[in-house]
């Protein structure tokens, strides 16, 4: 074999990324691409005449002649050509050396500097060895995809191409059998420019699963799944309020690290909407914005009175939200967020969001090894039918700076300072600052125990105003300035017993606490953050079993339980069970029904079960001491594989706690989803929602018993290049204009096409 340089040539760059011949996207039998140039070697080189400061072609061959007459050079047997990092094979090379034209014949592999790499029967080129003609070409592109063509040119860097097609779509299934494409799209011309990776295509259709479905007059994807500007995949639904929707996004490349996409929505029964989409990344961050704008009937939803007498005609409607979250430096970081509607029913009747809060939060801190701060603010919009917005809270700004100190005592010692203000524009003001202090100190016994002692100290000074527009009494606190001081003494045993049990490891660890507080008027200050209070395993051993900060649970109790665990290789099983006594008779501000306001608690747990990756079960219950009723019983279950799973959510609150207590009702719901992978790439798929809570429970509840809130049932066809399905979704809750009924979403989405 001889290696042979060769004149000025750019051989492989002539068709760094050529197309196919249109009837064959399948793999096939060529030779596999060359590899990169072998090393040198003593074996002499021959060099051919050539320009000064001509770039050089390397090769090698089997056998290589020359026809001294017709002054051609023909190189035969697995020739291989190298220039810088483009690469080519082919059965016999030859080159005209009168009239500079290179043809390469046979199982011809041609492989560009980004990796592409293009197969055909024969390649024709000019004497400059960068312009020329490819007959039956198919080019598999580094990034992903296949251009088949009958021929192609390149004149100038770009390629033209006859009778073409594309697909990003993998052309072998499962087993490496060849297969049709799920989609392509074929076409009279197509221009290929490599500076920009980008196809154009002329008289194009689009075919899916072998049938010419979509003209495209005029369509440009990039190649290797690129991000330029362009029509997106649009989106076809039926609803009963606004008939018939067609949305076609178009994706804006603004830069390289910012795009926006704006969406037209089309409606039969309304007019249109316009949303947009505007996403960046910078050097300290991302963030994001979006928002929908459009003009419609608009019915304020009211609970009782004639909807009619609430409907305004043809008004502005519309909706902004966005995030972003920026690192400013290794300790320092910002954040936020914002949601706002310009009325209750608008996200509903649009099918945007089904929330009913919207939150807006707003957050500069800092970190580091041993201290936080932090400023934060919040602002809630409610969507509820029958809540006030002038009740709602505006939580800015809150201050909260911790330091913790090591080596303290023994133990590590955390100092606290904060401050909050909320005001509302029709309701309770409530501003207040507190500091504290924690010493916690963690020791082992020689018999194994872990036992935890913890001592914790603060000040509370709190100012309030307009207290009378407070509904639950309890949540007011004093008008005006008030103060309160709060100590606590704890100590914390636990004993970990470790053994094997049925060819596993078993772990049962028995806990004890004891929790001493002096009585505290709690109920001379405001609860803004203390509220619908619960006992449940994640706060039995907490030393506030209150959430928040307003309230202190001010009872000197004696808390006792275990943990159980077991894990086998295929099973686990973790169980939590607990219980508390109050040593004093102090009740001052636990309601009856949260778990803890006599004497003796209810029992409470938690159980969690998985096998393999096949069954996922979580179960958190409290369970009424005197009589052993379920108070409280949350399951969340799933059953089966990523591919084919059954979900099941359900959720029981049994409190019986007046509302002029506590603002958590009593409710009893129900979720169930399943999805079934019929085959490879088709599945069928449904949830529901079911509201069981009865009037009995809750006399506020406008169900009794059985009400259904929503399902969605569909199927789904989904591979490496395409996902195709259709789903039908019902509400039967109305709220204003967001009215019960049907509405059917038909979902296809072409994958690394469209921008």
């Amino acid at each position: 074999m001889r290696r042979i340089l060769l004149g000025p040539s750019a051989l492989v760059a002539a068709f760094a990324a050529q197309p196919l011949w249109a009837q064959d996207l399948q793999n096939r039998a060529a030779q596999p691409a060359p590899p990169p140039p072998p090393p040198s070697s003593a074996e002499p080189v021959v060099t051919a005449e050539r320009e000064p400061n001509a770039r050089e072609i390397t090769f090698s061959a089997d056998q290589l002649d020359y026809d001294s007459d017709a002054d051609i050079v023909t190189a035969i047997g697995d020739v291989r050509m190298y220039r810088e990092a483009d690469r080519l094979r082919a059965d016999t090379i030859s080159w005209n050396r009168r009239t500079g034209k290179v043809i390469a014949r046979g199982n011809v592999v041609i492989v560009n500097p980004t990796g592409d790499t293009a197969y055909g029967d024969m390649v024709e080129l000019t004497d400059s060895l960068r312009d020329g003609v490819v007959d039956n070409m198919l080019i598999v592109l580094d990034r992903g995809g296949r251009i088949a063509a009958r021929r192609g040119v390149r004149d100038n860097g770009v390629v033209t191409l006859s009778d073409a097609a594309y697909t990003p779509c993998a052309v072998t299934d499962s087993a490496g059998c060849p297969k049709s494409p799920t989609w392509k799209v074929t076409a009279v011309r197509v221009v290929y420019n490599p500076d920009k990776r980008r196809l154009y295509f002329a008289g194009a259709q689009l075919s899916i699963f072998g049938v010419a479905t979509i003209p495209l007059p005029a369509l440009s994807t990039p190649v290797g799944g690129g991000s330029n500007s362009g029509l997106l995949s649009p989106d076809i639904r039926y609803s009963r309020v606004n008939g018939f929707e067609y949305a076609q996004p178009y994706f804006l490349s603004i830069a390289d690290n910012r795009n926006l996409t704006i969406t037209p929505r089309f409606f039969s029964n309304v007019l249109p909407m316009l949303g947009v989409d505007y996403n960046a990344i910078t050097s300290k961050g991302a963030y994001h914005v979006g928002g929908y704008a459009t003009e419609s009937d608009r019915t304020d939803a009211i609970a009782f009175g004639d909807p009619a007498d609430a409907t305004t005609r043809n008004v502005f409607r519309g909706y902004v939200e966005g995030n972003g979250r920026f690192q400013l430096d290794p300790n320092w970081s910002a954040s936020g967020s914002f949601r706002v509607a310009t009325d209750r029913t608008f996200l509903r009747r649009y099918f945007i969001s089904f929330d009913d809060l919207l939150r807006n939060t707003i957050n500069v801190s800092r970190i580091d090894q041993d201290s936080y701060f932090a400023v934060t603010g919040w602002a809630v919009q409610t969507l509820r039918v029958n809540d006030r917005q002038g009740l709602q809270p505006l939580a800015l700004p809150e201050i909260d700076y911790r330091r913790r100190f090591r080596g303290v005592l023994g133990g590590v010692l955390e100092a606290q300072l904060n401050t909050l203000a909320i005001g509302r524009s029709a309701g309770q003001d409530t501003q207040r600052a507190f500091t504290s202090v924690r010493w916690d100190m963690r020791r082992l016994t020689r018999w194994g125990q872990e036992i935890t002692l913890t001592a914790y100290g603060r000040a509370d000074l709190y100012h309030a105003t307009n207290t009378v527009a407070t509904t639950v009494g309890s949540y007011r606190g004093r008008e005006g300035v008030t103060g309160r001081g709060i100590a606590a003494f704890a100590i914390d045993v636990k004993w970990p017993l470790v053994g094997g049990l049925w060819g596993g490891l078993q772990r049962f660890t028995p806990r004890v606490q004891i929790v001493a507080t002096p009585p505290l008027a709690n109920l001379i200050v405001p609860n803004e953050d203390s509220r619908s209070v619960e006992l449940e395993d994640a706060n039995l051993f907490s030393l506030n079993r209150f959430p928040g900060y307003d309230r202190f649970d001010d009872t000197t109790r004696l808390t006792y339980g275990f943990e159980w665990a077991l894990t086998l290789p295929d099973f686990t099983i973790n169980s939590v069970l607990g219980q508390s006594i109050r040593l004093t008779g102090r009740n001052t501000v636990i309601p009856d029904g949260v778990g803890f306001a006599d004497r003796v608690s209810d029992f409470v747990g938690r159980t969690e079960i998985r096998y393999k990756d096949i069954v996922s079960l979580t179960n958190r219950y409290r369970v009424d001491k005197d009589d052993f009723k379920l108070r409280r019983l949350e399951v969340d279950a799933t059953i089966g594989s990523r591919a084919s799973y059954f979900l099941v959510g359900y959720l029981r609150l049994n409190r019986q706690i007046a509302p002029t207590l506590e603002d958590l009702r009593d409710r009893e719901e129900v979720r169930l989803a399943a999805r079934v992978q019929v085959t490879r790439f088709w599945s069928a798929f449904g949830s529901t929602t079911v509201d069981l809570t009865t009037r009995q429970a809750d006399p506020l509840s406008l169900t009794d018993g059985f009400s259904p809130i929503r399902h969605r049932v569909g199927v789904a066809y989904e591979d490496d290049c395409l996902r195709l399905g259709v789903t039908w979704r019902r509400d039967y809750q109305n709220t204003g204009d967001a009215r019960s009924g049907d509405a059917i979403l038909l979902t296809l989405s072409f994958k690394n096409l469209g921008r």
